[in-house]
């Protein structure tokens, strides 16, 4: 069967199928699992993510935190069947017969390479749309990035290479900046803090 979760919401329980290679979960009406009933839950409060046949939870830098069977994470967490989850005052739970938990145990996430001053600047640019609860279905434009570091659009395209090379991302088209986007923020390289500071220049 399909992994699913299991929502608690005030007028009964919902079952939500899991499906792509990520969940966003918050107040925002945009997320996949949206929780506008629940005032304690940030509007991008965190994000489910497929890694290998299972699936990990990450805290996006939540006001109130995120809790797995009833111990606050840090940052990630792989997931088993049965696992208990709190984001806000709402419950949530895991169902999934995909599971490998010894395969969850022993795949952790990348670290994020090292990266140059400018390199973070470029990513975090880059990420920006999340502070206004977009997950990457589109990052900022190249022009945009230009604009906002004061550099010229050619300048940003060289970083760009280097950072799709950083991070392993070999596939051509537009995709790749999502796919970077995507990978800046699962591996620690930007932050929801480093989104907000940075929208705070504007």
């Amino acid at each position: 069967m399909p992994a699913y979760l299991e929502v608690w919401r005030p007028e009964g329980r919902e079952r939500l199928r899991l499906q792509g290679e990520r969940v966003a979960v918050g107040r925002d009406a945009s997320n996949d699992v949206a929780l506008p009933d629940d005032t304690t839950a940030s509007r991008l409060h965190a994000v489910l993510e497929r890694v290998g046949s299972g699936w990990c939870l990450i805290d996006l830098s939540s006001h109130n935190g995120t809790f797995v069977n009833d111990e606050r994470i840090s940052g990630e967490r792989p997931l088993h069947n049965g696992d208990d989850i709190r984001i806000g005052k709402t419950r949530l739970v895991l169902h999934s017969d995909e599971a490998d938990h010894e395969l969850l145990a022993t795949e952790a996430p990348l670290r994020a390479p090292d990266l140059t001053r400018r390199e973070r600047e470029v990513l975090v640019a880059l990420c920006s749309p999340v502070v206004s609860g977009e997950m990457f279905t589109e990052p900022a434009a190249i022009h945009q990035i230009a604009a906002e570091l004061g550099v010229s659009d050619g300048a940003i395209k060289q970083h760009l290479l280097r950072l799709y090379d950083k991070f392993d991302i070999h596939e051509a088209g537009e995709h790749r900046r999502v796919r970077l986007a995507n990978e800046a923020m699962r591996r620690g390289a930007v932050r929801v803090a480093d989104l907000r500071r940075g929208s705070g220049r504007a």
